[in-house]
């Protein structure tokens, strides 16, 4: 489904993201971990057009989306959750979900709500409520909620799990394993290395903007060395 190719990122003068490949098949769950600033959020960013490569390639369904728009790329399929949420915080809950679908036919916004709503009855109780005024938890299900609104075929998620409590993140890793039973593929940043190698299909390990280690989500917790580096032990 999604094809990374050699991609180089920079910041200005700072090569922050080397020779990059990496692939997801459709149905997967492929999960990107490492130290912060390996360049995990970089990648994600310059999957969904909001950087550039300075050289190598992306496509997604067999076609090239390396140089397109952002909203381009959220109308062919692929949604991008960012570190930190990002929601609208002075906008309702329905009014950030009905914001996701401003790709999408108005007829058929009806039935997404009703999707997202179904996937996170909570959203349904607070759907009048002010964005802002939601819990940390409750505003990563409305992010993640929005970016279902575009229908998409790759969903990104950047940190899901950042800042919520232990019985939270497993509430949020469950609706992803969900999500994807339901036919949505995905690309998953985490820092929480052991909740990220449980429901991974592939495990991508980046260090300081390089593929250092990939495998099976298994084969990777079996490792030493990422036992020792993510997993206390």
């Amino acid at each position: 489904m999604l094809k990374v190719d050699g991609i180089n990122v920079y910041y200005d003068a700072i090569h922050a993201i080397k020779d990059v490949s990496l692939e997801v098949n459709e149905g997967e769950i492929v999960t990107l971990i490492g130290a912060n600033g390996a360049g995990k959020s970089t990648v994600l960013q310059t999957i969904s057009g909001l950087l550039r490569s300075k050289s190598g390639g992306i496509t997604f369904l067999g076609e090239n989306i390396g140089g397109v728009a952002p909203h381009k790329i959220v109308q062919k399929g692929i949604a991008h959750v960012p570190e930190g949420r990002r929601i609208f915080l002075q906008m309702t809950v329905q009014e950030n979900l009905e914001m996701g679908a401003y790709t999408q036919q108005p007829a058929s916004i009806g039935a997404a709500l009703e999707r997202v709503f179904a996937i996170f009855p909570r959203l349904l109780e607070r759907r009048k409520q002010i964005g802002g005024t939601l819990s940390g938890g409750e505003q990563q299900m409305l992010a993640m909620g929005r970016a279902l609104m575009s229908q998409p075929k790759l969903l990104m998620l950047d940190e899901p799990s950042m800042g919520l409590s232990p019985i939270l993140v497993e509430q949020i890793f469950t609706i992803i394993e969900e999500m994807n039973k339901a036919g949505t593929t995905i690309l998953l940043v985490e820092q929480n290395a052991q909740m990220a190698l449980s429901i991974a299909d592939r495990v991508y390990v980046l260090e300081t903007g390089r593929i250092a280690i990939s495998g099976t989500g298994k084969e990777l917790a079996e490792m030493d060395e990422i036992r020792k580096a993510y997993l206390g032990g």
